[in-house]
């Protein structure tokens, strides 16, 4: 793997834990498709530190369980607008 990926990799990773990210959300941040997000996580950075790994791991699996609450409030926002 070269090493600006693995950098990119542990940068990501570092943001996610920090920031409480999400992929998408991180995916804009960093100028990157979603795909290449999830590769990253899913993929290359258990291979770079399995510790890191899991954390944002556990991050993502929280995200991933909210995310249908977070939908619920994007959509009530946006009919909420289109009315008042």
């Amino acid at each position: 793997m070269k090493d600006y990926i693995e950098e990119r990799v542990l940068e990501v990773a570092k943001y996610i834990i920090d920031s409480k990210s999400t992929i998408r959300k991180t995916a804009k941040e960093f100028g990157v498709s979603k795909s290449t997000i999830h590769k990253d996580m899913t993929e290359r950075l258990p291979k770079i530190n399995p510790v890191i790994a899991k954390q944002a791991k556990l991050i993502l699996d929280l995200n991933k369980s909210e995310r249908h609450i977070r939908g619920g409030k994007a959509t009530k926002l946006k009919y909420k607008h289109v009315e008042g």
